[in-house]
């Protein structure tokens, strides 16, 4: 038969409360101790059969907005409903399966007008004073809804602050980038170039693998562009510094040499992979249209190939072999691609 939960007279101070339940006197000074400890939390004694509240102290009835009279008698189904009494159960049984005392958290609906608050309960089996089974449970309830909004604040806080952090890391990359660059095509200067293309040959040197370099020149001004006059050839070397750019990856390299004259590094492209993406980059450049106070015109480029370690084996080497590949192709008559011989000393 299931005991009859004490009336809410009798369970008005803790000590009553222990006798009339007969409880194991050490187990209940131990939770009276924690709740001493902790000023703030709510105490409840839950009966396990019938999962109905036989105590509740003034403190609980607070933090739950009802009356110590409202609680006794009532089960958690009662009191917040499906969802959380069903966490709640798991709890006691966990409680009740180890035979130890288990926190848990809860969010419960205390005021539907109101936010749910966040609740940190310790369950503690209560064994009778005669040894037999546990018949009850103890609560400690403590409400952690403030402390939950201040970390979820300080989370919100810290996310923002590394998401800004991001942000400024990438600005001030995207300056430094911008700051090596020159130009309307955005392009390398000389220093940052020569700098890249020597780690490109340590590297390509250690992990024997090849890369190619561009010589590019832009050819003669049509007859248009000439008319046009000084103001022409700017707008060309634009056009040119954004092709260069929209057909080269984040891991290439590419510079103004100087007047007309321009350099592409293809990290890890061999001879004739470079030699395929360059005449396309030629292609484009023969196609492209630049418009000047409402007349368009276009240009053309010659370009001369070289890679590391087949045509040089050195960084002037590979220079050299890129030049005089470029010089090949204005021979030719420009609008062309021309490439370095390889070297068999090289290859062997």
């Amino acid at each position: 038969m299931i005991e009859q939960a004490p009336s809410v007279d009798s369970v008005v101070t803790p000590k009553p409360l222990a006798l009339s339940l007969g409880l194991d006197a050490a187990v209940w000074d131990g939770v009276l101790a924690a709740l001493l400890v902790n000023p703030d939390a709510g105490l409840s004694v839950k009966h396990t059969e019938t999962g109905r509240y036989v105590h509740a102290s003034e403190q609980l009835a607070t933090m739950l907005g009802r009356s110590q009279a409202d609680l006794i008698g009532c089960s958690d189904l009662d009191l917040f409903g499906h969802d959380a009494a069903a966490s709640l159960r798991a709890a006691d049984e966990a409680t009740l399966t180890m035979g130890t005392p288990q926190a848990s958290e809860h969010r419960l609906s205390i005021d539907p007008a109101q936010p749910r608050r966040d609740f940190k309960v310790v369950c503690v089996p209560l064994p009778s004073a005669n040894g037999s089974t546990s018949k009850y449970l103890s609560h400690l309830w403590v409400d952690v809804s403030d402390a939950m909004r201040r970390d979820a604040k300080l989370a919100m806080a810290l996310m923002q602050l590394e998401q800004q952090q991001i942000v400024n890391e990438s600005l001030s990359r995207e300056a430094q980038d911008a700051r090596q660059r020159q130009g309307g095509g955005g392009l390398y200067q000389r220093a940052q170039f020569d700098e890249q293309l020597r780690r490109e040959v340590d590297l390509s040197t250690r992990e024997h693998r090849e890369f190619s370099l561009v010589s590019i020149a832009i050819d003669p001004p049509t007859e248009l562009e000439v008319d046009l006059g000084p103001a022409a050839r700017p707008r060309v070397l634009e056009a040119l510094g954004r092709l260069i750019r929209g057909n080269t990856r984040a891991m290439d390299a590419s510079c103004c040499l100087g007047e007309d004259r321009f350099a592409i590094l293809l990290s890890g492209v061999g001879l004739a992979t470079a030699h395929a993406r360059v005449e396309s980059l030629r292609r484009q450049c023969a196609t492209q249209l630049v418009v000047l106070d409402g007349h368009d015109f276009g240009f053309t480029v010659s370009m001369g190939v070289a890679s590391f370690p087949h045509t040089a084996h050195t960084q002037d080497e590979l220079f050299d072999a890129s030049e005089m590949a470029l010089g090949s192709a204005q021979r030719r008559g420009g609008n062309c691609v021309s490439l370095a011989s390889i070297r068999f000393d090289a290859v062997a």
